[in-house]
């Protein structure tokens, strides 16, 4: 008997996790629970509210142009760890002279819902749509941070969008769990999709992406693998040295590479 104990209780425990990975997996994707709060939105904003064909509420908020008016609109797709009004204001603090706007993912407050990696994606082109009908913009840049870069691109292939700008991104969220955790069947547990190179292969627009050298999130391999799908619809690809995926976004060279990486974009047949 004690030989089947050396063999079944080895596979007990790795069953246990794997059933703990399984329905920690959302948790663990989309931490919605840690986010901050954002502080007091800059003079002048503007609370958005819609309701998806599902009943779920989406809060967002516009930041408009800081001097006159503005043609363009960035529409921002945050981390899964950021408030998305924080990201508004991060990025209308780098384009103050454009539209800015992003919508807190559902599940994360104060917008309703259950956090799903579809969901998100689906949310994003309604979030597009109701953008588009209220401020006209003659361009719109999606600019997708970290797991945003698994919604810009849904985005980009299923809308007309002037530009893409996808910053540490991750060519498939089942890859990039996959090789976190070789040890478990991943692609057989995951319940959430995100497959941005191959909606990058059915988008026809400039994309830019800004890497961070030292991502352990992210590792430099998947962006590689995004790059190649990309292919010469790439017009700008710039990696901060010694950088990592979180403080990328303190980094001088980082507001550097980003105001270049719009440019390119806006320059750039689509």
């Amino acid at each position: 008997m004690w030989w089947k104990l050396l063999i079944l209780t080895p596979v007990a425990i790795y069953v246990v996790i794997a059933a703990i990975m399984f329905f920690a997996q959302t948790s663990l994707l989309f931490p919605a629970g840690q986010v901050a709060p954002a502080g007091p939105p800059p003079a002048g904003s503007e609370a958005l509210e819609l309701t998806a064909p599902s009943g779920e509420r989406l809060v967002g908020l516009h930041i408009p142009p800081a001097r006159g008016q503005s043609d363009l609109l960035i529409l921002g797709f945050s981390g899964n760890a950021w408030n998305a009004a924080a990201a508004a204001e991060y990025l209308h603090d780098l384009f103050p002279d454009a539209h800015v706007a992003a919508f807190h993912y559902r599940g994360y407050m104060p917008s309703g819902g259950a956090t799903q990696a579809q969901a998100l994606q689906q949310d994003a082109l309604l979030i597009h749509d109701f953008l588009e009908a209220r401020l006209h913009p003659r361009r719109t840049v999606a600019i997708g941070l970290s797991i945003g870069s698994g919604v810009a691109p849904y985005l980009a292939a299923h809308r007309r969008l002037d530009g893409l700008v996808l910053v540490t991104p991750l060519d498939s969220l089942a890859a990039l769990a996959a090789g976190h955790y070789p040890w478990l069947p991943v692609r057989l547990l995951l319940r959430h999709r995100m497959e941005p190179a191959a909606d990058l292969r059915q988008a026809r627009l400039p994309v830019a992406i800004v890497a961070a050298e030292r991502d352990q999130v992210v590792p430099p391999a998947r962006t590689a693998v995004l790059r190649r799908a990309v292919s010469g619809r790439l017009v700008f690809d710039r990696t901060i040295a010694r950088a990592g995926h979180n403080d990328i976004y303190d980094r001088p060279e980082f507001r550097e590479a980003m105001h270049e990486a719009l440019d390119r974009v806006l320059g750039s047949p689509g």
